[in-house]
């Protein structure tokens, strides 16, 4: 199979190299895809740059944890009816050294879900890290029905999914961005109030909500925790999936008096259970129209170096993907 891989870590262009593997086969438990889109996440460059840690985790790496495609053989243990579907996956690429950066990967069958007709398969190859992040972070700490919940950066790529599933989930839905033109996106992707970040954040949430939100999702915990818990009901909770600051201050006090609870959650860990309701509920989004996300640019999987400089350098608005097959 024509495919993308890494030996080393260091930039796109230095070490991705495009070339041939021997064709990977499911093991027990998995299906094979025969891959249409690879989607591209910033957790794909970070791994590749060595953010997280210098050491290689396999001698080589296939990038990419998200994609889409049809399968085509399963393991043992796998029902053969998978064979055939339209599907999306994710964690193609966790704990795996062979992600979707290739004309087929393998993957763990309760990583997968099968796309619906009607999807684009260069959407449904971005449904992964954000979708089930999103879902997770909404959802971690039971239903929402009827409370409040105030994303950050609603219009990015998690921010997005959860506005979405939050509001489907029966939650009334802030959502924050950083620039005036992206209020009227995050409004349209669901959300009941779109409000520009700043200083004066707080006092806005407060004459929406004055007993405060239920709910805060956090994608910059060491730069907006202090505004959260201004911004909290007493028993309320901050959800986080990022933050600048590794060892980030916290208003322990005020956490404290207002019985708050601070959250971590990190997609690669995420229990089982909470993996397979995300996949389903995030296909429900995407099938219904609800859940969408623009495409930036495509690009064929020969330049998918070209595909990851252009997400670290944000050259384009919108979702960057790679068009493994030919023709899509």
């Amino acid at each position: 199979m024509k495919a993308v891989w890494f030996e080393r870590k260091g930039p796109a262009a230095d070490v991705l190299t495009y070339g041939e593997m021997d064709d990977p086969r499911p093991a027990p438990g998995e299906v094979r895809l025969r891959l249409a889109f690879s989607g591209i996440n910033p957790g794909d460059v970070k791994k590749r740059l060595g953010t997280y840690q210098s050491a290689m985790a396999f001698p080589r790496i296939i990038p990419h944890t998200d994609g889409s495609g049809t399968v085509d053989q399963v393991g043992d243990g796998v029902s053969p009816d998978w064979i055939g579907k339209q599907v999306w996956c994710s964690y193609a690429q966790t704990y795996r050294p062979f992600g979707t950066a290739a004309e087929y990967t393998t993957v763990p069958v309760h990583c997968v879900a099968e796309a619906p007709q009607a999807l684009d398969p260069a959407q449904a190859a971005c449904l992964g890290i954000p979708g089930i992040t999103g879902h997770r972070a909404v959802f971690a700490d039971g239903p929402v029905t009827g409370r409040t919940v105030l994303v950050v950066a609603g219009t990015g790529g998690v921010g997005r999914a959860a506005v979405v599933l939050a509001k489907r989930g029966g939650a009334r839905v802030i959502a924050t961005v950083s620039k005036e033109h992206q209020l009227t996106e995050a409004l349209s992707a669901g959300a009941d109030h779109a409000l520009l970040a700043g200083d004066h954040l707080a006092a806005q949430v407060k004459e929406i909500v004055p007993q405060g939100v239920d709910r805060i999702i956090e994608v910059a915990f060491s730069d907006n925790i202090h505004q959260d818990v201004e911004m909290l009901a007493i028993g309320g909770t901050v959800v986080s999936y990022s933050s600048r600051d590794d060892r980030p201050h916290i208003p322990f006090r005020s956490m404290v008096f207002n019985n708050l609870t601070a959250r971590m959650i990190g997609y690669d860990d995420f229990p089982a259970d909470a993996v397979s309701a995300a996949m389903k509920d995030v296909t429900a989004a995407a099938a219904a129209g609800d859940l969408t996300y623009p495409i930036g640019k495509t690009f064929p999987l020969e330049q998918t170096a070209q595909a990851e400089q252009a997400l670290e350098n944000r050259s384009a608005p919108g979702r960057v993907v790679v068009a493994v097959q030919h023709g899509h």
